[in-house]
This record gives C-alpha cells, structure tokens and sequence, in this order.
C-alpha cells in the first residue's frame, strides 16, 4: 500500500500532519553523507521544522541546530544534543543574557548589534559570528531574496575597513535552490569578502540549499565546500531547513461539504491554506496533492478551499479520475517544512492533529489540539 493511502488510513481525526519516517531518514542519510564527503557540519534550521519529538533522531545523522531567536535557541538546547546557532537581524538585551548561556555560536547582523554585544559574547566563551551580504541575487522572487536592493539582511563589503574581531562569517542567499547558485554565490562572497575569508575560523553557508531534491547536484556541492575549505583552512557550515524534511509527510483532510457556482465545483475542506498551509498564499504556490493532476487534466475537476470566513482561503484547482463526496479524504504532499511552523487558528479552526507513520507502517499520533489550545493563545 502507498504511504500516502496508509497516512489517510492511519489517520483517526483530520486534519492531521503525517510525518513520513522512512523519507525523513532517507533525507537524512543525504545529508550525513554530505557532511562526511564534503567534512563540513550540517545543522537543521527549526525555522523551517520544529517537531522536536523527532530530534532525537536527527541527532544521529546532523551536526546541531540553527536557530532566529531565543525561543528556537532553547528547543535546539532542550531537545537536540548537539551545536546551537542562533542568528536574528536583531537581539533584545534580556534575550542576549540568556542566550549567552544556550548557545554555542551566536551571529549578529549589524556592526553596531556586533558592538553591543561583543563583551557580553566573549566573556561567557561564545563563538561570534557577523553576517555579510555579498549581493548577488540568484531568485527571481523579491521577498525571499536577502541580496535585493534596501535588504536589511547582512552587512555589505562597502561597510566593512578592516575584519572585526568574529570568529566566522556568515551568509544566507538562497531559498529553494541548487548548487550551481551556491557556486554563483560563492564567487560574488571571495570576490568582495576575499581578503577576511582566511581570517575566519569558520564560514557558514546559511540555508535555501535543496540538497534532498532528487536533482540536485549533490557532487557540486562537495566539491564547492572542499575547495572552499581546502583554499581558506577554514571549518564550513550549512543549515538547510527544508531540505531535512523535503516530501517527508502529508497533511490529511477530509471533505465537508461540496458547492458548485457557476460550473465551479468546490470542495469544502476541514484544512486551510490560510490556517494550516500558509506558504499556499505567501509564496505563493500549489501543493501537490496525491493521485491528482491539474485543472482539467483527468476526469472530474474541482477547486479546493476551506471553512474559513477567507474568500480567498483558496488551496488550488485540480482534478482527479473519479468524482469526490463529502468524508472523502484527500492527501496533501510535502507538508513538513513551513506548514506546522507557520500554522494558525484564524476563525478559530482548529490545529491539526500531528502523528508520525514509522518505518513498519505504523501510524503513532504525538499531538492533539482542542479548544484550550485556541483559546489560552490570547488571554
């Protein structure tokens, strides 16, 4: 049976995210051998996958964690025995205290963020890190791109006279992309940031790198961060998020209701884009969704949406071989990264349910949600 019919079997209340174990550790095993290949460390970035039940498990194939604040520092702390890294474009004073005491390298964005709190840093032993913007866009969409004109995001090499007392720099360009733009990237960083690369003890390659899509070029990228560390002597850093648990789960739903406008079919659905799947407007983008094809491509063509008041609470148009009735499920692809930590209870719609479906076909529910949770958010 296909893991996705097992994930809408398995599942007892939708919606439900399903983590996929035999994929998750599949991605796993790219990654590991990528480090051991390339010897660089690898970190999982939360911001993308925070389902800390798990980080036991990635412990055993990644180097640590990477996080955009205190709060993701102290998860990467409590539950990950390895590295914690924390990077935000800012940090409060009482934040900066704790820190200190989580983790491990801490990297700042501005020279006066640097300034404030370089004693602070050094004093408690930490290894300080400043990120640099080498611009060089290699993406076409604007709010993902750190390099664009007015980026808040990085310190640009006409800001810098002289190397500051950090132990590594640190650089963040790309977002869904493959090795051939690290390589882009990587010229653009030696070309303005050249002269500080042999100074630093480690450089750290940031995110945006979809090593576990299946075309990506693995090979290039070893070779790009042996080289890189073979010329400067220096210790190299990558912390995909997404690429950690890229295709690794589903989110189940069910089919409330069905409405027809003008010779629109719409399926009504207990998930929601805007709740449950936000990066379906943000980025925007069309999930994939098992046994489906576009708008027309196979028999029976339906538009999917919500129960939200959102008129726009819009999932996407697609079709499928035979015609779908209310309790019909439906099984949403690649649901693990940016969904559970994006999600929300506008209109007071519930958290879906999160579970895991092990390796031996198993389904284990690790998470349920009810009013409380809702409720207690705000008072």
């Amino acid at each position: 049976m296909q893991k996705q019919l097992k994930a809408m079997a398995g599942v007892t209340h939708t919606p439900a995210y399903v983590l996929d174990e035999e994929k998750l550790l599949a991605n796993l095993k790219i990654l590991k051998s990528v480090q051991e290949k390339a010897g660089c460390k690898i970190l999982l970035a939360q911001k993308a996958f925070s389902m800390f039940h798990v980080y036991p498990l990635i412990a055993e194939y990644l180097t640590g964690t990477t996080a955009s604040g205190l709060y993701e520092a102290r998860l990467g702390r409590e539950e990950f025995s390895g590295e914690v890294h924390v990077f935000s474009p800012a940090y409060k004073p009482e934040d900066m205290q704790e820190l200190t005491g989580i983790a491990d390298h801490i990297v700042f964005n501005s020279l006066r963020q640097l300034a404030t709190y370089h004693d602070i840093c050094r004093n408690a032993g930490k290894s300080i890190g400043l990120r640099i913007n080498p611009e060089c866009s290699t993406q076409e969409t604007a709010i993902y791109d750190p390099c664009a004109d007015g980026s808040r995001l990085g310190v640009t090499a006409d800001k810098l006279t002289d190397f500051p007392d950090v132990d590594g720099l640190h650089f963040h360009t790309l977002c869904e992309q493959g090795a051939d733009a690290l390589k882009i990237t990587l010229k653009a960083v030696e070309e303005k940031f050249g002269a500080y690369l042999h100074r630093c003890k480690w450089v750290n390659f940031g995110g945006g790198h979809h090593i576990t899509r299946e075309d990506y070029d693995v090979d290039l990228l070893i070779k790009l961060i042996q080289d890189f560390r073979k010329k400067y002597d220096t210790e190299v850093y990558l912390e995909p998020g997404e690429a950690v648990a890229l295709n690794a789960g589903y989110l189940v739903t069910e089919i409330m209701d069905i409405v027809e406008n003008h010779g629109t079919q719409v399926l009504i659905l207990d998930a929601s884009a805007s709740c449950h799947m936000p990066d379906v407007l943000e980025m925007p983008y069309r999930p994939p969704l098992f046994r489906s094809g576009q708008k027309n491509e196979k028999n029976c063509s339906y538009r999917l949406s919500s129960c939200t008041c959102l008129a726009g609470d819009i999932i996407g148009d697609y079709s499928f071989d035979t015609e779908k009735h209310i309790g019909d499920r439906l099984c949403f692809e690649d649901m693990m990264i940016y969904s559970m930590v994006k999600n929300n209870t506008f209109n007071g719609m519930p958290l879906p349910d999160i579970g895991i479906l092990h390796t031996d076909g198993s389904y284990e529910v690790i998470r349920t949600f009810d009013y409380q949770d809702f409720k207690e958010r705000l008072s």
